[in-house]
């Protein structure tokens, strides 16, 4: 799917969603108690959002945590199963390019403009050049590093 499609498909499913929320947690924390259990409480804090409480849960992916006393169910590659899958991808998907699209103005050096964090080689060869920023997760390796021996 294209960005433009993404962006397109955001407009439809904020208008016509019964309800959807987004939520995001810094790198900081995700370095605290890893990106499994970040993306699970990132899920959770959305639900918590929510206007309408949801009957059942269903998550993309083989791993999520129970939210309160309701069921859930995980599906992998659910997002090509289901439509409210999808949509909820394309949710995140847009709002997180949105918030690279902020930080780009803040640290234009990095590119996320155009690389939206992904550890490219342009990517990799800034942080090499200008060290890291608070969005780099100080647990993810960022750089390649190689053993050198001392004579």
């Amino acid at each position: 799917m294209t960005e433009k499609d993404r962006y397109q498909l955001r407009d439809i499913i904020c208008k016509e969603a019964i309800s959807y929320a987004v939520a995001k947690l810094d790198a900081e924390v995700i370095d605290e108690i890893n990106i499994l259990n970040a993306s699970v409480r990132s899920m959770h804090l959305a639900i918590n959002q929510l206007d309408t409480k949801p009957e059942f849960i269903i998550v993309d992916g083989n791993r999520f945590y129970q939210y309160g006393d309701i069921k859930h169910q995980t599906i992998v590659k659910g997002d090509g199963k289901y439509m409210s899958i999808a949509a909820a991808s394309v949710l995140a998907k847009t709002f997180r390019d949105d918030f690279m699209l902020k930080i780009d103005t803040e640290f234009p050096q990095y590119n996320w403009r155009k690389n939206k964090g992904y550890p490219t080689a342009d990517h990799r060869a800034a942080i090499a050049k200008y060290g890291i920023t608070p969005y780099h997760r100080r647990t993810f390796r960022l750089l390649d590093t190689q053993l050198e021996l001392q004579f």
